[in-house]
């Protein structure tokens, strides 16, 4: 275990014994919202940043209460930035919990059966996942609350970690479930819920359910350099797309309040809502290809075929304006996005996505890994607006020297070059050998 993990465990331990109930369900503290026992204030007044990570500071600095974790493919260092936040949080005493859309924190991935980082939690975290993976879990906990939801590992609970310790998580995995888990761990004193995506999922990461994203990306993603920042700043494209105006949320509230699609003509008149299925809405639309459409709104998904009308309908109507839910719902390409602009038209979130940080991993288990600095010096210049970073640098220099590696400053990296490591700092072996 690193100096800096040691001193985050000590001051945690030393905290978790503070202000708590052993009697509560909830450890809140009695006066104080939102304050667990970990003695954390959720307006984190007087929170000090001398050892926090650029990530850390630009979360707090952006006062979310949830923030989704996604990465771009299977290890592309996604619980690896969980890990981070995780420490980071027990470090800055906020109060944090946790949970998953899937399952995190196994021995291996299920797909390319190479070792996985366990996820890490702190005294006083608290964990809401399934009943059935408590029995592995590396870590004492305290059961604090039953959710009533159930998932193919049994009903998801709340626990709080009692000490430092690794897990495996599973939680709720529909949308209206994971809100209710998120309401539980706020119900019970958690100032920041983090929510921990699975592959091919991205619902978690709508503004409907968390506040901000972290997006991890790297080298797994296959090909050079220059193919993984092209591929990131497609993704970006996409769940990036801007938010609507307030004049053109307003005319579509309608329809992103009960579900369904709707139209709208120049002089903002309904030509058409309906609670159809999006994913079957294309004829619907169609049938109105002849009249003066502005806007539509579309509450659900867009697929390929529903896209393609869409895009038929962009090709004679100049300026014609497509809301969307969020850019999760976007189930087309990048180049897709560009060709509809070609025509003319535009595509808007009701919802924005806000991007709190893009994190790397320069490591590959399948060969073609990057040197570290240069990744992160390529992907800063590519995304000078995303809080790109590389927590695994970031870890290191606080721990050794303080620094922060995104300043720049390269007096500050460790002479022998903390970057040319001979082993994957992302790879579960590595975390082991460290501890």
């Amino acid at each position: 275990m690193s100096e800096l993990d040691n001193l985050m465990l000590a001051r945690s331990e030393a905290l978790a014994q503070l202000g708590s109930d052993p009697n509560s369900g909830c450890d809140v503290r009695h006066g104080q919202d939102g304050v667990t026992d970990l003695g954390s204030d959720p307006n984190f007044a007087g929170e000090t940043y001398a050892q926090s990570s650029p990530l850390w500071q630009r979360i707090r600095s952006s006062h979310i209460t949830t923030l989704a974790v996604m990465g771009m493919t299977k290890n592309t260092g996604k619980t690896v930035a969980l890990n981070h936040v995780l420490a980071q949080a027990a470090s800055a005493q906020v109060a944090v919990g946790v949970t998953s859309i899937g399952r995190d924190g196994e021995d291996r991935d299920a797909v390319f059966f190479v070792p996985k980082p366990p996820v890490r939690v702190w005294p006083g975290c608290l964990v809401a996942t399934a009943r059935n993976t408590l029995e592995r879990a590396r870590v004492r906990t305290k059961l604090i609350d039953a959710t009533g939801i159930d998932s193919p590992m049994g009903e998801v609970v709340v626990v709080k970690a009692l000490a430092q310790g690794e897990m495996e998580i599973a939680g709720a995995s529909r949308s209206s479930d994971l809100l209710k888990v998120i309401a539980r761990l706020q119900q019970c004193g958690a100032a920041l819920v983090l929510l921990d995506g699975a592959l091919g999922r991205s619902h978690h990461a709508s503004p409907a359910i968390a506040d901000g994203v972290i997006l991890a990306t790297g080298a797994a993603m296959g090909g050079g350099m220059g193919d993984v920042l092209r591929k990131t700043r497609e993704r970006l494209a996409i769940l990036g797309i801007a938010p609507a105006d307030a004049a053109t949320r307003a005319l579509c509230q309608p329809v992103f309040e009960h579900g369904g699609v709707g139209l709208w003509n120049g002089q903002g008149a309904c030509l058409m809502q309906a609670a159809v299925s999006t994913l079957n809405s294309a004829p619907a639309l169609m049938k109105y290809a002849q009249e003066d459409i502005q806007t539509i709104a579309v509450s659900g998904a867009v697929g390929r075929a529903l896209w393609q009308a869409l895009s038929t309908l962009a090709s004679t109507k100049p300026g014609l304006t497509l809301v969307v839910a969020d850019g999760t719902r976007l189930f087309v390409e990048a180049a897709d996005l560009a060709a509809f602009a070609q025509l003319g038209g535009r595509v808007l979130a009701y919802r924005g996505i806000q991007i709190i940080g893009l994190t790397l991993n320069p490591f590959s288990p399948l060969g073609g890994s990057f040197e570290s600095q240069a990744f992160l010096a390529a992907a800063r210049d590519a995304f000078p607006n995303d809080g790109v970073s590389d927590v695994m640098l970031e870890e290191q220099n606080i721990a050794e020297w303080g620094s922060d590696p995104i300043s720049g400053d390269q007096s500050q990296l460790h002479p022998n070059g903390i970057t040319e490591l001979s082993s994957d700092p992302y790879s579960a072996d590595h975390a082991k050998a460290a501890s």
